[in-house]
């Protein structure tokens, strides 16, 4: 007898509740010699893009329907892994923050914890033993009202901009975006009557404006503002766009690319493994790194295990 969801469709008509169905592979015809490869490198080769492959484990039967694009429990377990080490990095960030974040946070004057956190999202923290050296090298001090040199500045893995001249330019932007506004609180808090939920989607769209500041980095930077105490922002949505690391990993892990069904699929696995929605963004971009963890500034311990745990039974294994 056909039963109705908790979205009120037929289940099996329902995108999201539904079973996942098992991958399809065509009868290929007797004889007949693939051209898939080839024509997919003419394609890249004539329109200068490039396909990025990230390694998956073997198909061993594994099925969960919070993260229906997954076939193997090793990747479950790796993304409930990366879904603790995120989780763990927001709760340092508002209750001991390391390094030049615990600086921002307790600066004086506001304005100067702002423009510091701003630089640190835009250079990106380096996955090193040092992940805030590029920043310490470029800081100016917002009252100085210029924007640092970045030349021969290394950049993060998550930085706003691809290079250092995009970088610059993102914080020359930044600078007289926040100018305008009467200062740095001004541009990003808005009216005072707004929830942190709307400030942070309008600060959001209002970064997304300025060059320099792509979706990872103005992200983070909001989620850090918040975290640290300097601005009363929550994100309510993990504000998925086309091609940065997250958004990739996403349409692997939830198994489709309708941004709507992604925020829900998010925030389903978010309410399940019991962690704050944000902490997926760096979770899904080091699930689908190949360059080995994104730290984001945080120490390479900050796992939660409690986090851990929870996400490792919401996902079954």
């Amino acid at each position: 007898m056909p039963t109705f969801c908790r979205h009120n469709r037929f289940i099996q008509n329902c995108p999201i509740c539904r079973e996942p169905e098992p991958p399809r592979r065509p009868a290929r015809p007797a004889g007949a010699r693939s051209t898939a490869a080839p024509s997919r490198r003419a394609r890249a080769s004539a329109t200068g893009v490039k396909v990025r492959r990230v390694a998956r484990a073997a198909d061993d039967g594994y099925r969960n329907a919070l993260v229906p694009g997954l076939r193997s429990s090793a990747d479950a377990q790796r993304l409930a892994e990366e879904v603790a080490f995120a989780a763990g990095r927001l709760a340092d960030l508002a209750d001991a923050p390391g390094g030049l974040y615990a600086e921002a946070a307790s600066e004086p004057d506001r304005e100067e914890g702002l423009w510091l956190a701003t630089l640190i999202a835009v250079l990106g923290p380096l996955t090193s033993d040092d992940p805030f050296a590029g920043v310490r090298a470029a800081r100016v001090r917002w009252a100085d009202r210029s924007t640092p040199s970045l030349d021969g500045v290394p950049l993060g893995p998550r930085a706003g901009a691809p290079d250092a001249a995009g970088a610059e330019r993102g914080l020359d932007a930044y600078r007289a975006w926040a100018e305008r506004a009467g200062g740095q609180g001004a541009a990003l808090l808005g009216a005072p009557g707004w929830t942190p939920e709307r400030r942070f989607d309008r600060a959001y769209e209002r970064l997304g404006a300025l060059p320099g500041l792509a979706r990872p980095a103005r992200y983070d930077l909001l989620v850090t503002l918040g975290r640290l105490g300097l601005a009363d922002v929550r994100p309510d949505a993990l504000h998925f766009a086309d091609g940065d690391d997250a958004s990739l990993a996403a349409r692997r892990v939830f198994g489709i690319a309708d941004r709507f069904l992604l925020e829900r699929r998010a925030s389903d696995l978010a309410e399940a493994c019991d962690v704050p929605l944000e902490a997926l963004d760096l979770a899904l971009a080091n699930f689908g790194s190949e360059r080995g963890r994104i730290t984001q500034g945080a120490s390479a311990d900050a796992a939660d295990p409690a986090a851990e745990d929870r996400a490792a039974a919401a996902l079954g294994v």
